[in-house]
């Protein structure tokens, strides 16, 4: 069964809003692979000393292996343990590193002095990284991205034996994640204490932010037999899930909305499966390219969450733009597609490259070097005039996402005004949101299916 959820850009519009909704996706995984693949390695590469680039490859290989062989079934059942792995490690380390610690007391008093406890910031100026709007509008559309139209979330909904079933499942992992989060943000916490009097990157204990986890992980824990193991296995079951989950979804959507979609080709089941086995290995060899970019690189986090945003945001507009606007035609969407992607991917690469040139800074909080033993110096902090920057690329990471969902909608709803509008009397209102019916002309539901005309009196009366 085709469980692709393109399918309703081109019922609602046309294939070539499906086409470049699919090149979206397959651009928004291809940038994902690599941060997949690179968080497991370097945390195994800290913790054991092994090569990263050996590690990266064993990764690909493993979950190129059981992906090409299993299927959807093998990526599921995986998924299953390894999240639960993943849980228990997290929350393993949370329990015994707190035991460790000096108290919960003074865990939250030095964090609030450290100012990493910071809550209220509401400060209007999208400049600044983290603040109350950035990251509730930024995280809400950056997630609604993800779990509403994104293929990996799709599949995974649409192989359940009802919408019932469906939502439920939703209401499960939203629980899930926020739970997950907020155990990460607590260890992040005690991270803080733990190296508040001595940064590990200034004196010289890591080379990158990204390893500042195993680090803690070995000193804090590292010397109760088996926690090593279990945070690797927690890290490396999150990666495997995840790209068991790309590789498989990005190679069906390539199939059905690439191949069969925009080429209108038809393959036999043989050559369709050879098709979906050799993406699943290109894409794995994409992954560990790309690795080799992502090593020279800082700030892992906030570098995903940009240069994913590129192509979520836009997908997401389009669903948007389709489902709530109704005089929305294929040419606005177009142009709305393709301009939001523009902007976006504008901003995210202007905003690296500018990084990459020592003309921005990244706003990392204050560290201290005071309990180092030795003679260790703070690395010293070139200042930089950020508003001879060009005001986009000083953006929060976090609007990138929101941004690229406006500009769809916007420039699509607009352009779809001036190039002859979709005649809303024709629409079929099952294309558009139930929020929107009230509005939609009555001729919209007269004849579309027997309940049509009790659709119509139930408008009436609303």
């Amino acid at each position: 069964m085709r469980q692709l959820r393109f399918q309703y850009l081109e019922m609602r519009f046309h294939s070539v809003i499906r086409s470049i909704a699919s090149f979206m996706f397959i651009l928004d995984e291809i940038l994902f692979l690599p941060f997949i693949v690179y968080v497991p390695a370097i945390a195994l590469n800290q913790v054991s000393g092994i090569n990263l680039h050996v590690i990266a490859v064993v990764i690909v290989v493993v979950c190129v292996f059981y992906t090409f062989v299993g299927g959807i079934k093998a990526v599921v059942h995986t998924d299953a343990w390894q999240v639960l792995v993943m849980f228990l490690s997290v929350l393993a380390v949370a329990v015994l590193a707190t035991i460790y610690a000096n108290g919960l007391n003074v865990l939250f008093d030095d964090a609030a002095k450290g100012g990493r406890l910071i809550f209220n910031n509401t400060n209007p100026s999208p400049y600044v990284r983290h603040t109350v709007w950035s990251v509730l509008i930024g995280g809400f559309s950056y997630w609604t991205s993800f779990n509403a139209v994104n293929q990996t979330m799709v599949q995974r909904y649409m192989s359940l034996p009802s919408l019932k079933k469906a939502r439920a499942s939703m209401a499960i992992f939203t629980i899930g994640v926020a739970a997950f989060v907020s155990v990460c943000c607590y260890v992040g916490l005690l991270i803080f204490e733990m190296y508040k009097d001595c940064d590990p990157l200034s004196a010289g204990l890591i080379t990158h932010d990204d390893q500042l986890l195993p680090l803690f992980v070995v000193q804090s824990v590292g010397h109760i037999y088996g926690m090593s193991g279990l945070f690797i296995a927690g890290i490396f079951g999150a990666a495997l899930s995840s790209l068991s989950v790309v590789l498989n979804s990005t190679s069906l959507v390539i199939l059905e909305d690439i191949v069969r979609g925009c080429f209108k080709m038809q393959p036999s089941e043989r050559a369709s499966t050879i098709l979906v086995k050799s993406t699943i290995i290109v894409l794995g060899l994409v992954a560990l390219s790309l690795v080799f970019v992502l090593e020279q690189l800082s700030g892992i986090l906030s570098i995903c969450t940009s240069m994913t945003a590129i192509a979520a945001g836009t997908t997401f507009g389009l669903f948007t733009l389709g489902m709530l606007v109704p005089w929305a035609n294929t040419v606005g969407t177009a142009v709305g597609g393709i301009a939001s992607a523009l902007l976006a991917g504008w901003i995210s690469f202007g905003t690296q490259f500018t990084i990459a040139a020592g003309e921005l800074n990244s706003q990392k909080l204050p560290v201290s070097v005071e309990g180092c033993v030795g003679n260790v110096t703070l690395r010293e902090n070139i200042w930089v005039d950020e508003e001879q920057v060009f005001p986009l690329y000083r953006l929060s990471y976090h609007w990138i996402n929101p941004i690229g969902v406006a500009t769809v909608i916007v420039v699509g709803a607009l352009v779809s005004l001036v190039t002859k509008p979709t005649n809303i009397k024709t629409l079929d209102p099952d294309l558009i949101s139930p929020v929107i019916h009230r509005f939609l002309p009555k001729e919209c539901f007269i004849g579309r299916n027997p309940n049509a005309q009790a659709h119509k009196n139930l408008l009436n009366v609303s």
